[in-house]
């Protein structure tokens, strides 16, 4: 299926895999393009999200999303790739690469989902705690009851945007500066469905005793309700290099210098 594509800067290719799933591109914006200084980033709206909508009866799971990634591929014409996934596009990238060993060539993993349904589930219930917090609640109870709605209907959507999110965040005040997103839900849906009970680590270690593995470099915010004792494992199991930062789950937004030096020296550059 066609998908939307943005490109930026010249030089060698980084292929950039969104979140989600089911969101979109352009949330990453603009701290990403920072990294656009010495090489080619190219961004896709994944199937199912943003302008990369998909009919109905369109099948929508994580196998799809990596045949789509290996079709861009192949667009490109090149042999191997370089990802940098975020978040959904982190585990994406991980997934590509388990399919498809041979057509990798580096990964850059920016506080990535979680390897295994249970690292998964400690995220959700994290989460929802951090979303109960008194100060998040008093927040969006001072928002309902404010005349913002009438008086600025945008304001308020981008209010109640930052505070849907705010739970990704060491302090969530940092929500005002993510651009706003929306996720497909349906899409989010059965990306997960499709994945199951899942637990990529077997797989991982069969495939990095079996292929040679890509260099590769973890992000992860030591205050990210994704545990980073899953990003941590899969160091060990890529022989990755990790980078803890003290931020939550948008070191782009959070820490945007300490972002753009950490990927800046990996990432293939000209």
């Amino acid at each position: 299926m066609p998908l939307f594509t943005r490109q930026v800067g010249s030089g060698p290719v980084v292929v950039v895999l969104h979140g989600g799933p089911g969101a979109h591109h352009d949330y990453l914006l603009p701290q990403y393009d920072l990294l656009a200084r010495r090489r080619s980033l190219l961004y896709y709206d994944q199937r199912g999200g943003g302008q990369s909508p998909a009919p109905r009866d369109t099948p929508l799971g994580w196998q799809e999303h990596v045949a789509d990634l290996h079709a861009l591929r192949e667009q490109l014409g090149l042999e191997r790739l370089t990802l940098c996934g975020y978040s959904w596009g982190g585990l994406l990238a991980v997934l590509y690469w388990l399919e498809h060993p041979d057509s990798v060539e580096r990964l850059a993993l920016v506080s990535p989902a979680s390897i295994s349904i249970d690292h998964r589930r400690q995220f959700e219930a994290e989460f929802a705690r951090r979303m109960a917090l008194p100060e998040i609640q008093q927040a969006r109870e001072a928002l309902r009851a404010s005349d913002l709605r009438e008086r600025d209907p945008a304001a308020y959507q981008r209010r109640a945007f930052e505070l849907s999110v705010a739970g990704y965040f060491r302090d969530f005040r940092d929500a005002a500066n993510l651009t706003p997103f929306r996720v497909n839900a349906r899409t989010q849906q059965a990306v997960w469905d499709s994945l199951g009970e899942y637990d990529l680590r077997p797989r991982l270690r069969e495939h990095v005793s079996r292929f040679s593995f890509p260099a590769s470099r973890i992000l992860h915010g030591a205050f990210d309700p994704i545990p980073i004792a899953g990003s941590r494992e899969l160091a060990t199991l890529l022989h990755a290099d990790l980078v803890e930062l003290p931020v939550g789950h948008c070191p782009h937004v959070e820490a945007t210098d300490q972002f753009v030096r950490a990927l800046d020296d990996f990432l293939p550059h000209q």
